[in-house]
Formats: structure tokens, sequence, C-alpha cells
């Protein structure tokens, strides 16, 4: 207890010592990383956004995260993360940078944290290094420069993993409960994704306290069931609720928080079944690649600027969709194809994996000579902590069915705290000539440095030759010299182990700044040479980047004007179906592409706060915004405002402004207006919300007679879908629909205006 003491004393004396400067640079890299041009996103994901706008404006919206001000259907996520974005805009005004800023600032405080975590144990320069890596890894920037939650999940996860450091130096027990706590406010940020830590917690606390084994089944109990109440308590409180007194709850089956928790946005991520309609039928893994890719051409083009390599994008999908042996070689979403090395492939090792041969030397050294019954010393057990992070969650993407490129920043804490931890000890060892252990750092720098030219090696048409020749030629030198000099110790040695790290950071700097040079994409963020098309990954050798590609798609009433081929959604190469979306032979509605007009493809893949096959996206060469401003919200990021005006004007007191089918269409009219728009199928389309008989009954009240409908029925829709289109009066584009020969037609073709009013 003495010892505890002792040590609670030191903490307290080492924060009263001044500012490390060392840190500052860092801190400041970490925020233009994180902060510069944020101001550019005029919507950011504009689903989130959406939501935001409806926050606002009343605490019913607020405390269920409603998507529409009218109160209809909620996001796809707990609203944790959506009340300090609706704190934000409310404090700073409604604008896009005002619902980035707090992911923004929660990068930052992520790089702050690692730095006091590593730093206590591993000594300063371990948490500098540590630190610059964490600021440096590409997806944490590219995910922290938009609305999505995964940065702030991080950060959240870092203050329970601080909260649980300190319980295990002072032995109190309020801290491994308000670790634990912390996280089940994790939990409702991003559901199950926020237990991969648990593994962590479990194994530290057992390993790392000098108390009896019944005390720790005690506490750890205690601690967990603490966990478990708070996870759940908005779902309780929702899912008691009457549900006539409160939104649908979006992408659920069954209108239950629980349910989105366990099913959408928890195991099916693993099983990768992707239909969410509550179908049990997987998708095929073609059918799934297809699926993906024609969602990928939908929502690539999301930035204004994005123009500048539309074509490449569009090169790039088709080679996608039509990968040798009829597979797809970069995997759904561009996350590889399951398997142990799937972090080392396209698509994910360069968002990730840029330090991992560097990481696994550094465990090497780091646990060389632990005896599995111990003692452990405090850095075997803070390291066994970050390995307990780091193997279960590269386990999970190593084997998981469906997740995104963003989601990896999962394995950002992890990864740098063994790069600022590995790096000093490596060093240690190698100028005490220890041995076998010498050797890992020339090792390490080598094998790192062989990586990362593997990574960069797709990307030789965007980024040259040099900088991949560079890395190499430096980093065989470079671990060269390191070997040969092992005998040596003067400060020519000191130099070269600081420029052989300078070298391993060179390139994850470049492609940490790459969504600030190329643009990002707030819907699907990712770094890269690609990083406007979120979907990071190699870019084609397409040359001519002036043409449209997939720049054609339109807002909700847009005419096409133009028939040109480069501006309409492509074919795989090589295919011969005069230009139309080839849809998988025999395709039914589980999980397949489905032909419009009514049909039910309820298991289409919709990507979260995203767009689905009915996406319909504005021209960036149309773009009425400043060149300054990006509407990079991944859906329509126009409003049609001739349809706008016709609709507030023949407005007779209806609740809604008009209904669509999903959250694509409505968003940007939320976002401009406030009023609320009925997305009848939630934010995918296909959540079982409306039936023809409550529809009617909204119309007969008066709350809905406006529809606009873009041709594809979804899901449990369908019905709906044909009511409508069998018992309105459609309404002639001439009055609504806009004529600017810049917007193209949507895969869906243009959307028809309905009223319906009954008496």
């Amino acid at each position: 207890m003495k010892h505890m003491n002792s040590e609670v004393k030191e903490e307290r004396t080492s924060n009263k010592k001044r500012i490390d400067l060392f840190l500052v640079p860092i801190v400041l890299i970490a925020a233009f990383l994180n902060l510069f041009k944020i101001w550019t996103d005029e919507y950011a994901n504009a689903y989130y956004t959406a939501a935001v706008k409806s926050m606002l404006q009343s605490f019913h919206n607020f405390f269920y995260a409603s998507f529409d001000p009218g109160g209809y259907v909620t996001i796809d996520k707990p609203p944790v993360v959506f009340w300090i974005q609706t704190i934000s805009a409310k404090i700073f005004g409604f604008h896009g940078w005002s619902v980035v800023l707090p992911q923004a600032l929660a990068g930052i405080g992520s790089v702050l944290l690692l730095y006091v975590l590593v730093k206590r144990t591993f000594g300063v320069w371990a948490g500098r290094f540590a630190a610059l890596a964490m600021a440096l890894t590409p997806i944490v920037p590219a995910v922290s420069r938009t609305n999505n939650i995964d940065s702030m999940l991080v950060f959240t996860l870092l203050v329970a993993t601080w909260m649980l450091f300190r319980a295990v130096r002072t032995a109190k027990f309020g801290w491994v409960l308000a670790a634990f706590a912390m996280i089940g406010v994790a939990f409702n940020m991003k559901m199950l994704q926020a237990y991969m830590v648990l593994p962590a917690f479990y194994v530290f606390y057992v390993v790392a306290t000098k108390i009896t084994w019944k005390k720790k089944i005690a506490f750890l109990t205690t601690a967990t069931a603490l966990m478990l109440a708070v996870s759940v308590s908005w779902a309780v409180v929702v899912d008691s609720t009457s549900a006539d007194k409160r939104p649908y709850m979006g992408s659920s089956q069954t209108n239950s928080v629980l349910e989105l928790a366990f099913g959408y946005n928890g195991i099916n991520r693993l099983t990768g079944n992707t239909s969410v309609t509550g179908s049990s039928h997987k998708q095929p893994a073609q059918t799934q690649q297809q699926t993906a890719s024609s969602e990928t051409k939908q929502n690539s083009n999301s930035s204004a600027d994005s123009s500048q390599s539309s074509n490449q994008r569009k090169s790039s999908s088709s080679q996608k969709m039509q990968a040798p042996g009829g597979g797809n070689q970069n995997g759904m979403f561009n996350t590889g194809n399951p398997g142990p090395f799937r972090l080392f492939q396209k698509g994910l090792s360069d968002q990730i994996s840029w330090l991992l041969p560097f990481v696994i030397f550094s465990i090497v050294g780091l646990f060389a000579g632990v005896k599995f019954k111990g003692p452990y010393t405090t850095k075997q057990k803070e390291s066994l902590f970050w390995l307990a992070w780091l193997l279960p969650v590269a386990v999970f993407f190593s084997i998981a069915g469906f997740f995104h490129q963003y989601y990896l920043i999962m394995l950002a804490p992890p990864i740098a705290a063994f790069a600022g931890a590995g790096a000093v000890a490596l060093w240690s060892m190698y100028k005490q000539r220890n041995g076998w252990k010498s050797w890992l750092l020339p090792g390490g720098v080598l094998t790192t440095a062989a990586l990362q030219v593997y990574i960069m090696s797709p990307y030789v048409s965007s980024i040259g030759v040099a900088p991949i020749a560079g890395v190499g030629a430096l980093g065989v030198i470079l671990a060269l010299v390191l070997a040969v000099r092992k005998q040596r110790k003067n400060l020519l040695t000191n130099y070269l182990g600081a420029a052989a790290m300078v070298v391993l950071l060179a390139m994850p700097a470049y492609w940490a700044m790459t969504p600030i040079i190329y643009g990002g994409n707030s819907m699907l963020p990712a770094a890269g040479p690609d990083s406007s098309s979120g979907m990071g990954g190699p870019p084609s050798t397409a040359t001519n980047s002036k043409q449209s590609g997939f720049n054609g798609m339109q807002p909700p009433g847009s005419s096409s004007g133009n028939s040109s081929s480069n501006n309409q959604m492509q074919p795989p190469s090589g295919s011969s179906n005069g230009g139309q979306m080839q849809m998988p032979s025999g395709s039914s509605n589980n999980g397949q592409m489905q032909p419009p007009s009514g049909s039910s493809n309820s298991g289409q893949m919709q990507m979260p706060g995203g767009s689905s096959n009915n996406s319909q996206m504005p021209n960036s060469s149309s773009s009425k915004s400043s060149p300054l401003k990006r509407k990079s919200g991944g859906m329509n990021a126009e409003v049609n405002q001739k349809l706008l005006n016709y609709l507030t004007k023949n407005n007779t007191g209806e609740k809604y402004l008009f209904a669509t089918t999903d959250s694509t269409s409505a968003a940007p009219y939320i976002i401009k207006t406030g009023k609320p728009v009925m997305a009848m199928g939630g934010f995918s389309g296909s959540d079982p919300i409306l039936t023809v008989s409550k529809l009617k009954a909204m119309i007969k009240k008066g709350e809905v007679k406006y529809f606009y409908l873009s041709g594809m029925g979804k899901g449990g829709q369908s019905d709906v879908i044909t009511w409508i289109k069998e018992n309105s009066k459609e309404i002639p584009s001439s009055k609504w629909q806009s004529t600017s020969s810049s917007a193209q037609q949507g895969p869906s073709g243009n959307g028809t205006l309905y009223e319906i009013t009954l008496k």
C-alpha cells in the first residue's frame, strides 16, 4: 500500500512539471490533420447531419436521435455522439464543421491520452513516439474529420483505459467501476463495437492487481454489471416506451434498440449477414461484391472536387467487379478477403498497417524472457493490456463479413502504443548488444520498410516511383548500417536510429494528409490518393481525370439533359449490356440487386449513414456552392429548388413536406429547410415502418400528401409504394422538375412526384 501511495504522490508531482515541449509539435500536427479545412465540408455525412438538424428542434427528437424533425424514424446508431454534436451545433451554430468539431477534438484528445498512458510506464520518449504514431496513423485523421462516430468511440475507450490503469495503481475500486461504466457509455455510441476492448480490461485487471481471487471476481462482476446497466439504460427506456409515442428505431426490423444492437450493429457485422430485413439468408460472395461495387459507384463522388479522380474511380470500380476468376480481389467495400493476412491486403493495409511489422518485433522484444507464471513487471503487464486489445480486434477484422475501412481506427491505439514502447525497448536492447534481441531493431526497420513498399506499389501512378524507391532504399540501407554498427556506441549510431524512425513514419504522414490534399469523403472516410471516393484503395491508371465518371447522379427532381456516357453509371469493363447495370442472373430478394418498379430488394446492402441503390447525388461539376465548400455527404448534396418551391407553395398544413422511400432523398431537404421529410423505409428504405392502413390514416389526418418516388420499391415498403402509385395523381414534371442540362440520369431513372388526398 505504501508503494501505491508513493506512486500517486509521484504522479501528482509529475503533473506539476512544465509541459513537454516535444509534445507541442506532435499536438500541432494532430490538430492540423484533424481540423484543417473541416469548414469546407458543408454537409458532412448528410444522414447524421440531418439528424442533428432535427435534434436541435425539440427534446423529443434530441433524446431519441430522430432522423427527421417530425420524429418518424431514428438514425441507425445510439444517441450519445449525436447529443454531443447537437450541443456543439447549438453553441457554434448549425454548420458542417460544427458537427465535425467534436470528432476532430476527440482525435486530438486520443493522441494526448496515448502519450499519458505510455509515458508513465515506458518513458517520455516512448510516450512521444506513441503519440506521434497515433497522430500519423492514416485512418485516424480520416475518420476524425467527419461526423462519423468512431473517433469519439476510441477517445472514450482510451478514457476508460486511463481509469483502469489508475484503478490498478491506486488500488481503488471506484476507478474500476468508472472504467467499466465508461465502456457502457461507449456502447451507447456504437453498441457492440465498444465491447471489443473487454478482453484487455479483464486480463489486465486480473494480472495487474495484487488482491485475492475472490476480490478480483467480485470486483469484476460488479463492474461488469454496472457496465451492462449503463449500456442498456437508453435501450430499456426506448423499448419500454409505447411505439406510438416515439420514432421508429431505424435499421431494426422489430422497432427495438436491443435488436439493433445485437443484430444490425452487432453479430451481423461478424457473420456478414448484410440483409437489413431480418432475412436469415447470407448474401453469396459474388452478389455482395456486385452490390458493394454498385453502391460504391453511387457514393464515390460525394465531394465537389471529386471530378479530378472520377474517371479513375470508374475504372477502379470496374476492375473490382471483374477481378480474375470472377471474384473481387479487394473484397466487399475494399476490405480485402477474410484470412490471416487480411490486414496486409490492399484497401486495409494503407489505412492501418504501416507499422505492423515493427509492432510484431516490438512485441517479441517486450515479452522476451517473460514466464507464464510471472512475476510480471509493470511494463509487461501494460504490454499485455495492449496485446489483449490488439489481437482480438485484429482477429475480428481478419474474419468479419461486413465492415468499413474506417472501423480500423479501433486498431490504432494498441499499434501506436507498441510502436512507442517498442521503439524505446528495441533501441535499448540494440545499444546494450543484448544477444539476439539486439537484432530486433534492424530487423524491424527492414521488414517494416519492405511492407511499406508493398503498400505503396499499387499507387505508383498517383505518387510516382521516387517515394516508393526512397523508402525501400533508405530502409534497407539504415537496417544494414545499424546491423554493421551494432558493436559501436557513438552519436552517429543514435542519429541512425532516429533516422530509421523518421523513414518509417514518412509515408504514413503523407497518407494521413491525403484527405486534405485530395479531399475526403464524410460518409465512407478513408485515406490515400483516392480518399475523396470514400473507398480508399489503389487507383486505376485512367488518364482522363476530367471525365465525369459516376458524377452522373441527380438530386430529386432534376431532369436528365445530357446523355453522355461519361456521366452515367458504367457497366464492368467488357460488359455487353449496353451501358446498363448488370444484375445477377436469377437474383431474388435475399440480398441481391433487384429490378425497379416496386420489386422487393429486401436484402439490399446499405452503408451506414449512406445511400441505397436509389441514391441520387448532384453532378459535382454543376454544384452551385462555393468551390471552397465541399458537399461531401455521400447523399444528395443539392436540393432541387424548383421542387422545394412547389412543395412549399402547395403545402396546406401537412406535417411532412413530402415522403420518399429512404433517407437519401430526404436528408438534404431536412438540412436546408429544417422541415419534416418522411423517409418511409428509414435509412435504407427497407425498414418495415409503414403499412398501407397506417399511411391511409396519415393522409386522412392531413399529415402528408406528396410522395417522391424514384422507381425502386424496397423490402417491406413495396406494398406501400404500389398503393401510392395506384391511388395518387402524378404531378407533371414541368411544374417541379429542374431542367438543368448538367443533371444526369441516375441508375433508377428520374423520380416521379405524386399527390394523394383522401376524404
